[in-house]
């Protein structure tokens, strides 16, 4: 089996942020890159700087070192508990950086992430001959760095055909470095083993061979080093010749975005809370956004004091990446249901969806936003109830109050037509129902409730002279206000509606349209059964 030439072998790009625990907890508190902060593991005594800043580092702040030692150094030092949460949001980003790039993506954890650089746009050029390929290759290398420090991570970046190569290459000063094609092993020849060996044992057993560097290490005989070190040796030896005994394993992308941080004091109410998770839901937003989706659903995890933890979730009526609206949202939820005990950590999570599409339109009207309508929806939903907002649909049945809501969908754009021609007459009316109907004191013309059937039967009907509020009533209030009081100027009925007779509920009814001397118009109907009169609805 041939091997691949070095023009064959796939390229890989490297992204590595230095120092990672300290730059994923200043991505979180930006307002600390200026000052002299150290990140510290572990607790008590135990407790060491793993990551100082530039000014901690001036005053002799380095990695090892106990709180007490670094205090000695540096009197004003700040200092940050190294944050699993902030860390987890980080390295979500930069693999974003890197998705947006590739779709062969692979994470290797603590801010380092590979990626293929063949088949992505800059890649494809290479068969130019009036292209330089390294050229090519370091402008990639430049957007790759650019993209990750717009994503709030300083990222080095290293281009070669093998992992390792590629790693140590990042690591270097100088950003982007590039490893021709086939020159791999001759890059690693001259470093260390512990760039190579972090195993302890296997890195002790190399010294007492007398191998000093990655470069001895790859010169010994390759069936030598399977006999003596086993698998892993070999593989370490197969690495040490500038080639990967793994290949590049695309890592699925995640069903939900998160950002969240532990917080340094305990927070008691939920205005210092909101203004820290605003940060984090802006962090999140841009995210979704560089992914082209929206929040659907959010949820609220937070950590309670002293060791609780309590989850919220809160769903939007369509996806939005409104800022204002889900910190809206949130404030809402907590003011309605507060945690109980004081905040010390929280995440959010998004559960995505694509974002609603708007219409363009070169000569009708414009198409409602989508970011917009679903920011008011959400608005409404936490003021009014989920219950109470959406689409009327009409239900099966005669009442005129029958009607079902169901979730709103914002209608196409209207089509522009030719004007058509203006209407004669009044045209249709359009009724504002009242709910519940309203009752009221009708005088009538005509038989009554109480008169002989006979003579009923061969009478008009008994048609509405005046309408005016019942006193004491329950809606007399509402009946004044609306002012549905006055002599009856026309009246047109009645229309009889009979419903569910044979239910618990029936409805006998006769509707009548009447217009007052003042000019309204309302829709207005008798219950035949108890004979009440009610208003149902106002013609505007």
């Amino acid at each position: 089996m041939s091997r691949k030439s070095d023009a064959d072998r796939s390229r890989l790009a490297c992204l590595f942020v230095p120092l990672f625990p300290l730059a994923a907890r200043l991505r979180s508190e930006p307002e600390l890159i200026r000052e002299a902060l150290a990140i510290l593991e572990g607790n008590g005594q135990a407790a060491r700087v793993v990551a100082a800043t530039r000014a901690a580092r001036a005053a002799g702040v380095r990695p090892g070192l106990s709180l007490p030692q670094a205090r000695a150094l540096c009197p004003k030092l700040a200092v940050r508990a190294r944050d699993a949460t902030s860390e987890r949001a980080a390295e979500e980003a930069l693999i974003e950086v890197a998705d947006a790039f590739s779709p062969r993506v692979e994470s290797a954890r603590d801010g380092t992430v590979f990626l293929d650089l063949d088949g992505i746009p800059h890649a494809s050029l290479r068969g130019a001959a009036a292209v330089d390929p390294a050229a090519l290759e370091r402008a990639l290398g430049q957007d790759l760095a650019a993209a990750a420090d717009a994503a709030g991570l300083p990222a080095r970046v290293g281009i070669a055909s093998s992992k390792l190569a590629a790693r140590v290459a990042a690591g270097l000063p100088g950003s982007p470095v590039i490893v021709p094609a086939g020159e791999e092993a001759a890059f690693l020849a001259p470093l260390p083993l512990a760039r190579l060996a972090p195993q302890v044992d296997l890195s002790a057993t190399l010294e007492r061979w007398g191998v000093r560097s990655i470069g001895d290490f790859a010169r010994l005989p390759s069936a030598e080093v399977a006999s003596r070190l086993g698998r892993s040796g070999s593989e370490l030896h197969t690495v040490a010749r500038g080639l990967d005994p793994h290949p590049l394993v695309p890592r699925e992308p995640p069903p939900t975005f998160e950002e969240g941080m532990s917080l340094e004091w305990p927070l008691a109410t939920i205005e210092p809370f909101l203004f820290i998770g605003r940060a984090a839901l802006e962090r999140l937003t841009r995210r979704l956004e560089s992914a082209g989706l929206a929040c659907l659903r959010l949820e609220l995890d937070l950590a309670l004091e002293p060791e609780g933890n309590l989850r919220r979730s809160i769903e939007l009526p369509a996806p939005s990446r409104d800022v204002k609206t889900l910190l809206s949202l949130i404030r809402l939820d907590l003011e309605a249901n507060p945690p109980g005990a004081p905040v010390i950590g929280f995440v959010f999570r998004s559960h995505p969806d694509r974002p609603r599409e708007a219409q363009l339109s070169l000569l009708g009207p414009a198409a409602l936003s989508p970011d917009r309508l679903a920011a008011t929806l959400a608005r409404l939903f936490a003021l009014l109830g989920p219950e109470r907002v959406g689409s009327p649909r009409p239900t099966d049945g005669h009442r005129p109050e029958r009607a079902a809501l169901v979730a709103f969908a914002p209608p196409p754009p209207p089509l522009v037509r030719e004007r058509a021609a203006e209407r004669q007459g009044r045209g249709l009316l359009g009724v504002r129902a009242l709910r519940p109907p309203l009752p009221l004191e009708v005088i009538t013309e005509g038989p009554g409730p109480n008169a002989n059937p006979e003579a009923a039967s061969n009478a008009a009907p008994a048609r509405p002279i005046e309408v005016r509020p019942v006193v004491g009533g329950a809606g007399e209030d509402a009946v004044r206000r609306l002012e549905i009081r006055g002599g009856v100027r026309v009246a047109a009925g009645p229309w009889a509606l009979e419903e569910g007779w044979w239910t618990d509920d029936p409805a006998d009814r006769e509707y009548w349209d009447v217009e007052l001397f003042g000019g309204s118009v309302y829709r207005l109907f008798r219950d035949r059964t108890t004979g009440d009169w009610f208003a149902d609805g106002i013609y505007d």
